[in-house]
């Protein structure tokens, strides 16, 4: 049981909760995707991309865990961009980061408001311009690479959702190289982390972390695509859940289907050069 946060320092208690309670479920699976897909070399500088939700405040704790334990030096900046936050959001990310002894960089962007009126692909339009913004700032301060926060059930989602409104496969890497930003890369260590252990350690520890800052969010208007692409991901995650019921192999199996492509049972498929490959060219 969680002792009193009133009579103990909450960031000590939530650093002691990972290093103990949630030891297996969060930092050794933080450091196995590192090491298994080979995330931080030495010497890397590592800018931390903050949004405010548990997710990203989660993943600065165990940096900060694995920087104790580190074999080899490299640094770390914890970066939150501001892309239009309400007054109120804004402050509960900045008092969330002290709360926790996370030593942020706020930077401001007018993101929002350049997206806000888009009809067509505003998430897509946001999530590229916040990307940009992140490398960039990234690059300003020294860094060498950018690190998110998406979690295992995030990957599941987007191969799925990739193959029923996308008409496509594919997955959400566990690292990048930047097309835009010469010698930088985008890494997810929490990529094998469940997002069901991490609600388990906010709720463990009482914090609270913002849910969605989204300007669509705060305006509420109607149905908007942000809603929209929210909605399917949200259908995405039931079928999995449903699923998962009748068998409880079904997520793994997800995960792992994009590890056994078999590209001789592939009707077409692009390469890196986005040259179409069909299966006729060599029957």
């Amino acid at each position: 049981m969680k002792k009193d946060a009133s009579t103990t320092n909450i960031a000590q208690e939530v650093e002691e909760s990972i290093r103990k309670k949630f030891h297996k479920e969060l930092f050794t699976k933080f450091c196995r995707a590192i090491n298994e897909y080979e995330m931080i070399k030495p010497n890397d500088k590592i800018a931390v991309c903050i949004s405010g939700g548990k997710d990203s405040m989660l993943m600065a704790k165990l940096f900060q865990e694995l920087k104790k334990h580190n074999k080899f030096p490299f640094e770390l900046k914890f970066l939150v961009m501001n892309p239009g936050y309400s007054a109120k959001n804004l402050e509960q990310i900045e008092n969330n980061a002290k709360l926790l002894n996370v030593p942020i960089i706020t930077f401001n962007t007018d993101i929002f408001d350049n997206v806000v009126h888009i009809d067509k692909s505003p998430c897509y339009i946001c999530a590229r311009m916040r990307r940009g913004h992140l490398y960039n700032k990234a690059k300003e301060l020294g860094c060498n690479k950018i690190a998110l926060g998406h979690h295992y059930d995030d990957v599941i989602e987007t191969i799925l959702m990739g193959m029923l409104y996308g008409a496509q496969i594919q997955t959400m890497m566990p690292k990048l190289h930047s097309t835009n930003f010469e010698g930088m890369e985008l890494i997810r260590p929490m990529y094998l982390i469940r997002e069901d252990d991490i609600i388990h350690w906010v709720k463990y520890n009482g914090l609270k972390f913002l849910q969605c800052a989204c300007k669509f969010t705060e305006l509420n208007a109607g149905i908007s695509s942000n809603q929209e692409l929210t909605s399917k991901r949200k259908k995405v995650k039931q079928l999995i859940s449903t699923l998962k019921k009748e068998d409880p192999q079904i997520e793994g199996n997800i995960f792992k289907s994009v590890e056994n492509v078999n590209l001789s049972t592939i009707i077409e498929y692009k390469d890196e050069n986005n040259i179409r490959h069909n299966f006729k060219d060599k029957y």
